[in-house]
């Protein structure tokens, strides 16, 4: 997505925040409030690729890749989220490959994401990429620090 597709991608991203408010590290609050600037300013990023995926005329998938902070050679999966009405459907492996594909073509080592503990669908989907963990673990910002999650990697 481009920068002219910052309204899809912003609705979509609300739409995750408000059905599953556990699952990343900003909240519906902070993002909901974000002038059209910030959502046209992450579009534009050469460092940054969002994907959506689009079913029957509507937004189901959303992903981010972009590097890792702090983590040489490491792309990041982040703001991962399908639809319910699109589990199972295999939107999140198109996603997943989208992402891992756009690190390739950049010259990443290795793509890193964080995915909560009881998140039992998300690991399965990130085990069935190559996607194994690290032992690093943690929590997610106030107000969310009661989710425990863990980093999964992917050589490339």
């Amino acid at each position: 997505m481009g920068p002219d597709g910052w309204e899809r991608v912003r609705a979509i991203r609300l739409r995750a925040l408000r059905e599953d408010p556990d699952a990343f590290g900003t909240t519906l609050a902070q993002d909901a409030v974000r002038p059209p600037e910030v959502w046209r300013e992450r579009l534009a990023g050469g460092a940054t690729a969002t994907f959506l995926v689009r079913s029957a005329g509507a937004d189901v998938g959303l992903a981010v890749g972009s590097p890792f902070r702090g983590r040489e050679g490491a792309a990041g999966l982040f703001a991962m989220w399908v639809a319910p009405e699109a589990r199972g459907k295999g939107v999140g492996d198109r996603l997943v490959e989208a992402v891992v594909l756009w690190a390739r073509s950049i010259g990443y080592e290795r793509v890193l994401l964080e995915v909560a503990d009881e998140n039992a669908a998300a690991i399965k989907l990130y085990e069935r990429h190559g996607f194994a963990p690290t032992g690093r673990t943690g929590t997610l910002p106030a107000p969310r620090t009661h989710v425990r999650e863990h980093e999964r990697c992917l050589e490339l």
